[in-house]
């Protein structure tokens, strides 16, 4: 090359670093961001979307159903209870046997959490006479609309009508349309929040359990909870009483009592108590064939009290205004009595225990798709720190897939958005790690 040649080559090379370095910021070369998609877009999903999101991310959200956070929105027509206000201690004995599992998760995401996460989306909460914590506004609609501007502003892309049809031999999701035609995805990492088997109208079906099974991750069954149960009840008492409260009671089983209502049904009954002690009455039923739920219609009177009162003179009354006037009984626990004693006791102190202790034979839990929500999913053991599957890398699961249940007065929500909030975090964590 000759002299002049090469002082005009650097000449041209010094000219375009100058250019280079004087170029504006958005003008450089930028990496590409790291896609992440999520699946279901219930509160877990929605709230790990949140998530990939803040980190940089460019998330996707499939969701099988028309329009997003059905169930969330179904919580949320008689009052949207998010949380609870009571203890850390107390809160946490709420999970039982999963409350080891969720430890960790309701620590990074705690009650507090979720009300001062409401209340930037312009829903302050407040908590009730009972400890329940709801959102001012006392629906779900509000809350989610704000939620839904805020993630679309973040740049997330929702896709309604798309569900997860099983994984290809990448571990990448196969994700269909409504036409059943596969959908391409990209992805650098997924979460799952698919949810469990209750309600399956609203979403959740449980299709996935065997999809993740095959590819070795271990799945406890999915069953009811939060549930009503079934009994035998004559067809004079379940047509004349279907749909009527029995309130106050006391229901014990198990060496467990609760208090508050129940509701009789055609098949048997549900209610506040009754979800209380379904898990209790469930595993017992499936041990047993059957379960003796015990009612006490008379929860604020002590047998003795109960016996003085029954012991007045009847003076021609029938068993029915007898009961009502000296024992405070509505119809309802009057032919609750009949149903479960043909011949009431004549003696005070034999009826006044049998009052305070209704045996009714449950035979089953109603079926799943009645449930409030369900127990069973994929075993804490099968997931790390961060919600992650060990057999599939970069696969997160948050929400109702996992292995536990709760109570209803808030525990649900909180333990779906709480692992939503940890397995978005982690998955986001895992994108920088690859990066």
């Amino acid at each position: 090359m000759r002299l002049s040649d090469l002082k005009l080559a650097r000449s041209f090379f010094d000219g375009n670093r100058a250019l280079s370095e004087n170029l504006p910021a958005q003008a450089q070369i930028e990496p590409k961001p790291a896609t992440a998609i999520v699946i279901g877009a219930g509160p877990a999903g929605l709230m790990a979307a949140e998530q990939l999101a803040a980190s940089g991310c460019r998330v996707t959200v499939f969701d099988r159903m028309p329009s997003v956070g059905r169930k969330f929105l179904m919580a949320g027509r008689g009052g949207l209870n998010l949380t609870h206000s009571e203890d850390k201690d107390a809160f946490l004995a709420r999970y039982a046997e999963a409350a080891p599992g969720l430890a960790p998760v309701l620590e990074a995401f705690p009650p507090s959490a979720l009300r001062d996460w409401a209340a930037e989306l312009g829903e302050p909460t407040f908590v009730g006479s009972s400890g329940r914590v709801f959102p001012r506004g006392f629906k779900a609609s509000p809350l989610l609309r704000a939620w839904l501007r805020r993630l679309a502003r973040a740049g997330v892309t929702v896709r309604p009508r798309h569900q997860l049809a099983g994984f290809g031999p990448d571990g990448l999701p196969i994700i269909q349309d409504a036409m059943g035609q596969p959908v391409p995805v990209e992805a650098d990492v997924v979460v799952l929040a698919l949810g469990g088997a209750s309600w399956p109208r609203l979403g959740s079906t449980g299709h996935w359990v065997d999809m993740l099974a095959a590819r070795g991750v271990s799945v406890r069954p999915l069953v009811a909870s939060n549930c009503g149960f079934e009994t035998a009840w004559s067809e004079m008492f379940s047509s004349r009483f279907a749909g009527t409260p029995l309130k106050p009671l006391a229901l014990s089983f198990g060496g467990r009592e609760v208090r508050g209502e129940a509701m009789v049904t055609a098949q048997g009954l549900e209610g506040g108590a009754i979800y209380a002690l379904s898990a209790v009455l469930r595993d017992a039923i499936a041990a047993q064939g059957e379960a003796v739920l015990n009612i006490d219609l008379r929860p604020d009177l002590d047998v003795s009290a109960l016996v003085q009162r029954l012991s007045r003179p009847r003076a021609g009354q029938s068993s029915a205004t007898f009961l009502r006037k000296a024992a405070g009984l509505q119809p309802v626990a009057v032919a609750l009595l009949r149903e479960v004693s043909r011949e009431l006791p004549a003696e005070a102190e034999p009826l006044a225990r049998l009052i305070k202790a209704v045996p009714v034979r449950l035979t089953g839990p109603r079926p799943i798709e009645r449930a409030i929500s369900s127990a069973g999913g994929v075993r804490f053991s099968d997931c790390d720190a961060g919600l992650m599957l060990t057999k599939l890398p970069g696969v997160f699961v948050c929400g109702e897939m996992l292995d536990w249940e709760a109570p209803t007065g808030g525990y649900l929500l909180q333990a779906c958005f709480a692992t939503g909030f940890v397995a978005g975090r982690a998955a986001a964590q895992y994108v920088r790690r690859g990066a």
